[in-house]
């Protein structure tokens, strides 16, 4: 049952949550979970349509605009509805709706394991007709362009005439609310049609954004499967409007195939390219679409799955989380994972550092040739970063933009955007994290070492030396409760970091391919003095130390703070960035999310254990996780101390977030940073994984309240599966040649066709 989520419910609040969590998506194409027929005239529904990358560019507006503030940003936009199909019963006094009749039985599942949403809905009309309805829709995951919908009709107590009415609808407008600054205030409609018509069995639809100019197409083509329907399709305005009218004796299928196309990837002719797509799927039926669903599905399944035994709540929260980051991914040069994936509006779209930290890691360890796509998408940034550093006075390097689509800078509030340098590093850590895991020096050539080189610039450039140490000032790090300070200590060694594995890089690729890495440094000017240089930035860096409190600060000022008083802040003031201004915040010692403790994680060799222990209970006591990237840290960092039953409090309120919408706010979109981090709690936490210079090592433990729990890691070409149980810890190569990881410090080989058991430690 833990494949199939379910939940049949039909108030307002549970519908627009719903439409974020039955969302469709491929990388590409995402499809809200709506209802085909819509809820009614009272009723509110955000309903969506959207293509990753996508977007208009809007001019934001400044009362005081000053030097290199963004004159513009990009915006995801909602696109062409195809979504509608309209249902009567002898003629329109009959139409099926939720305020019409009686809804008499309702079910309503999301197939994880074949990827396809299910709706079945038992309704009476108003004059005591009854039907059985069964909608199934899938965004086809080896069919990039295709959305597509079927729906079964079957008679209960009725026989007589149905009408079916199936539109394209290209009068679209994104969804606002003025209130929440995570979710955009206006600039609701961006798209006008550019052309609706049709062309033998398809309707199609062009739209036009105001500013980008990009174009979008959709073409559909419907299939009804009785003889005696009369059909016709005609073009109205904005719109394409296709009927189908048939007398119902026995259960009958509609089905309609939904083809996007964008200028993005398929350049010009979209119509008649979506034309092309759609001869080229003419003999799928919805039945087979299922089975390459599946048949895709059951390979990921097989390195992504994650097995908990005895806990079917959590079982069903970790594979919706993977299912949904699966949907979100860009594949190509042109996108990445926005914050809300496909699934919504919020934060309109953009990617931020969220994707780097917590959701690579996932993609790395399971579907490595996911995290190399993502890895390009930045790299396809690069030049626009490049601009980026020289328009914020940096004579050399690349800053990449805090939250973009098409690579330029999106956030107009500096303090907790452009501040935020650390994304620099961030995507530096991924590529490091990805030669790590993948051991590839060719593309460490063709595209990480040149990322590695032009952020380490960047920290050169704006660092300079105090009294012999390296010292980073005026940033803002991963807690936007604290901005603008000096030596943010998460900044500093998350810079060293990268400044050495930029002098790395080019030790490895001297060894690797002389004249290739010299091709490189004669193309971007390095020179040996500056790769010495960095060497010695990184050797130097200053990393915040509290001789008193034992633990690193969060910057040089933190620790001088007020502590921020959470005994006299009612639950209701809470999340506090929705309730004070940030002055008031950035006065106290108060963490919106995991900062100095983040770092811990992520570069742990860096400090003692006792350190991090110490560090980790200063600022767990000023830490409200109003930020859901939060949670899934503490817990990561809970269970490395030994703190197995806070690591478990930790990860239930990552596990169910959107599930159970403990945020309050689903409706706008799954937070897909979280949904990787649950994955993390898991793998990094409660298993211990690391992944360093000195190859891949495990250090399990278990909750208490669990059995057993079970996954898979593709390391360098390997599928090693891993069982923990509450007394041992079983190792096995699935699949590839035999190597050495480490298990509690020690090397283990593993073989094929022989597993390694070892008693769990602790």
């Amino acid at each position: 049952m833990t494949w199939k989520l379910s939940n049949p419910e039909l108030s307002q609040q549970d519908l627009l949550n719903m439409e974020s969590i039955f969302a469709l998506g491929n990388g590409y194409l995402g499809v809200r979970g709506n209802f085909e027929e819509g809820y009614g005239e009272n009723m509110t529904s955000i309903r969506g349509t959207y293509l990753n990358a996508f977007h208009d560019v809007i001019e934001i507006p400044y009362g005081e605009k000053l030097f290199a503030f963004p004159d513009t940003q990009q915006k995801l936009l909602n696109n062409i509805d195809a979504q509608t199909i309209l249902i009567y019963l002898e003629g329109e006094q009959e139409p099926f709706r939720l305020d019409h009749g009686v809804i008499t039985k309702q079910e309503r599942y999301l197939h994880m394991d074949k990827g396809y949403s299910e709706r079945i809905v038992h309704w009476k009309s108003p004059a005591g007709k009854e039907i059985k309805l069964t909608f199934r829709r899938l965004v086809s995951f080896t069919h990039r362009e295709l959305f597509a919908i079927d729906v079964q009709i079957e008679p209960i107590n009725f026989n007589g005439k149905v009408r079916i009415v199936s539109t394209i609808n290209g009068k679209v407008k994104n969804y606002t609310n003025p209130n929440d600054p995570r979710v955009a205030a206006g600039h609701a409609e961006r798209m006008t049609v550019v052309d609706a018509g049709v062309k033998g069995y398809d309707g199609y639809v062009m739209d036009e954004t105001m500013a980008s100019k990009l174009q979008a197409a959709c073409v559909s083509r419907h299939r009804v499967d009785t003889a005696d329907a009369d059909i016709q399709i005609e073009a109205g305005d904005g719109e394409v409007t296709y009927t189908a009218a048939f007398s119902l004796t026995e259960a009958i299928h509609f089905t309609k195939f939904n083809v996007y196309t964008d200028t993005l990837r398929h350049g010009k002719e979209l119509v008649e390219q979506g034309i092309q797509l759609q001869e080229r799927m003419k003999d799928l039926s919805f039945e087979d679409l299922v089975n390459e669903q599946t048949e895709y599905l059951n390979l990921y399944w097989k390195s992504a799955d994650v097995m908990i035994q005895n806990d079917d709540k959590l079982q069903e929260g970790i594979r919706f989380n993977l299912f949904q980051l699966l949907q979100s991914a860009g594949r190509d040069e042109h996108s990445n994972i926005a914050a809300k994936g496909l699934s919504g509006e919020g934060y309109e779209g953009h990617y931020f550092w969220d994707t780097e930290i917590y959701m690579f890691p996932v993609f790395l360890m399971t579907q490595p040739d996911i995290a190399r796509q993502l890895l390009l998408y930045r790299y396809s940034k690069l030049d626009q970063a490049r601009a980026r550093a020289r328009e914020m006075g940096h004579s050399q390097g690349a800053l990449f933009p805090w939250r973009t689509i098409s690579g330029t800078e999106c956030s107009s509030f500096f303090p907790s955007g452009t501040a935020q340098y650390h994304i620099s590093a961030d995507i530096a850590y991924s590529y490091i994290q990805y030669y790590l895991a993948e051991q590839d020096q060719e593309f460490l050539l063709s595209y990480g070492a040149e990322v590695l080189i032009e952020t380490a610039r960047l920290w050169t450039d704006m660092g300079h030396y105090y009294n012999g140490a390296f010292h980073i000032d005026e940033v803002t790090g991963p807690d936007e409760y604290t901005c603008c300070v000096n030596n943010n200590y998460y900044t500093n060694v998350m810079a060293k970091h990268n400044l050495k594995w930029a002098a790395k890089s080019c030790s490895i690729l001297k060894s690797y391919n002389a004249s290739g890495f010299k091709s490189l440094c004669d193309r971007l000017g390095v020179t040996e003095d500056e790769i010495s240089a960095w060497a010695k930035a990184a050797d130097a860096m200053l990393l915040p130390y509290d001789e008193e409190l034992g633990i690193n600060p969060q910057d040089d000022t933190f620790l001088r703070k007020a502590v921020w008083d959470f005994d006299n802040t009612p639950e209701e003031k809470y999340p506090l960035l929705l309730n004070y201004h940030p002055l008031t915040i950035y006065r106290y010692q108060v963490c919106k999310q995991a900062d100095t403790v983040l770092a811990h994680f992520l570069l742990e060799d860096e400090q003692s254990l006792e350190t991090i222990k110490r560090s980790y209970d200063y600022y767990e006591s000023i830490t409200t996780h109003d930020s859901s990237l939060s949670s899934c840290i503490f817990s990561i960092m809970a269970s490395k101390i030994g703190n197995m039953d806070k690591a478990y409090e930790y990860f239930i309120e990552t596990a169910r977030l959107d599930l159970d919408n403990t945020h309050g706010n689903t409706k706008d979109g799954l937070h897909m940073a979280n949904m990787g981090g649950t994955w993390m709690s898991i793998v990094y936490g409660f298993a211990g994984m690391r992944l360093k210079e000195s190859g891949l090592s495990l250090s399990p433990a278990i909750p208490q309240d669990w059995e057993k729990y079970a996954f898979r890691l593709n390391f360098r070409g390997r599928l090693i599966g891993v069982l923990i149980e509450k007394g041992s810890v079983t190792l096995e190569l699935v699949e590839g040649d035999e190597i050495e990881i480490k298990l509690y410090d020690e090397l283990v080989k593993l073989e094929a066709n022989h597993s390694v058991t070892q008693p769990i430690h602790g």
